[in-house]
């Protein structure tokens, strides 16, 4: 009898054993077999931005700006809060590299200007990201942190 239940234990963990795998996933993109990294990538996805700090002052988000990351084009897209904004944008591991944004010229409310003047700190250089599940953090070289999630 305890070798019938030796073996009934065994031949009942040896599959879930196997099947939670051994291989670590890879820590830049997130994929990889037995995965257990849920981070979405940068590209493909619209970011909704949620929080910025500029010249070390945290500011409030006015209006829905987003940003939208394409690996194809090399570019991002989105709105600042009152513009459509688009720049070159060239994705590597840990780091982003914004070309000059170029804007659509509507006047809006201060508040919205506001923030469409704290996210064009991002533009024109090199920003460190770090994606964590669905929220990425932005971080400038000059200092302007934006964080965003990813919108469903």
């Amino acid at each position: 009898m305890d070798t019938q239940r030796f073996t009934l234990a065994v031949l009942t963990l040896v599959p879930l054993v196997v099947a939670c795998g051994s291989q670590k996933a890879d820590t830049d993109t997130g994929t990889g077999s037995g995965s257990v990294d849920a981070r979405r990538p940068v590209t493909g996805v619209d970011w909704r931005v949620q929080g910025i700090t500029a010249g070390g002052t945290a500011r409030k988000v006015q209006g829905k700006p987003y940003l939208a990351f394409d690996a194809k084009s090399g570019k991002v897209g989105g709105r600042l809060g009152c513009n459509a904004v688009n720049a070159t944008a060239t994705v590597r591991a840990a780091q982003i590299t914004l070309g000059r944004p170029s804007t659509t010229r509507m006047m809006c409310d201060a508040s919205l200007m506001g923030t469409e003047r704290a996210l064009l700190g991002l533009f024109d250089g090199r920003v460190d990201y770090r994606v964590d599940h669905d929220t990425i953090t932005l971080t400038s070289e000059n200092g302007t942190i934006v964080r965003a999630v990813a919108d469903k």
